[in-house]
């Protein structure tokens, strides 16, 4: 049965949506509520980082560090969490991030506006961790929780469609496109339903995350049953191939036969 998706229920457009909206949502959330800072982009916190030290403004300066540190721990952990559960076949490591994921941002929604930076340092812990751990969709490496390569791709891949009119490659460069739309639609969303609720808002993107682990459980007995399509597909594919094997090595007798009666 030929699927609309490949690979990993990870990689669909579903989830990828989910997390897109979710990233959007969570850059717009820490701006507009939790003091202007960004959780998912670190460049511009390194940059506004620099700035302080700049001005001598150690606490400023530290306002921009604590995320800083905190996605480069969230990296961490998602490393360590594939290394020890990559090969579970309970359930699969990508879906104990989103449980991290959804477990951190309902803690950091706990906190009150005065409190933002042990906040936003468990937003950009779980930003990490998304960004770490979910990198493709449909194949295309895609991130979820920022634009910027997302923006490279698709101009790039739009750019050789206009010479070489791959269709192919029109439509990855759309898919790029339309993820970036995806983000902007998250982020307008956030910033007007934290306007309306506050620090509270960010427990939205926690549904987002769950519908999507849930939706990773589908994904493994879809997965399942294709590997043993697959599986019998290469069984047929061997039984062609042997009794191909046997037709020409019957053929090779019957012209050895043939030789040794005309001599």
């Amino acid at each position: 049965m030929k699927r609309s998706y490949h690979g990993q229920m990870s990689e669909s457009f579903v989830v990828g949506i989910l997390l897109c909206l979710c990233g959007g949502f969570q850059d717009a959330y820490t701006y507009v509520c939790r003091d202007k800072v960004f959780a998912n982009a670190q460049t511009g916190n390194i940059v506004l980082l620099g700035n302080h030290l700049a001005q001598q403004d150690w606490s400023g300066a530290v306002r921009y560090a604590v995320p800083i540190l905190a996605f480069t721990a969230g990296i961490f952990v998602a490393q360590k969490v594939h290394f020890h559960f990559g090969k579970s076949e309970k359930i699969h490591w990508r879906q104990l991030i989103l449980l991290l994921e959804i477990v951190v941002l309902f803690a950091a929604g706990f906190f009150p506006a005065g409190m933002s930076l042990p906040a936003n340092a468990l937003i950009s812990f779980s930003c990490a961790m998304q960004v770490d751990s979910f990198r493709k969709i449909r194949g295309n490496a895609m991130a979820t929780t920022m634009c910027i390569g997302n923006l490279r791709s698709a101009t790039d891949l739009w750019c050789t469609y206009t010479e070489t009119k791959d269709k192919k490659i029109r439509q990855r460069s759309l898919q790029y496109y339309s993820f970036i739309l995806v983000f902007a639609i998250g982020a307008t969303l956030g910033g007007v339903v934290t306007d309306a609720v506050g620090v509270h808002a960010v427990w939205i993107c926690c549904i987002g995350l769950l519908i999507s682990f849930l939706i990773m459980f589908i994904q493994e007995e879809v997965r399942d049953f294709e590997k043993l399509e697959a599986d019998q597909r290469l069984q047929l594919e061997l039984g062609t191939l042997t009794d191909e094997l046997k037709d020409i090595g019957r053929e090779i007798k019957r012209c050895l036969g043939s030789e040794k009666i005309e001599k």
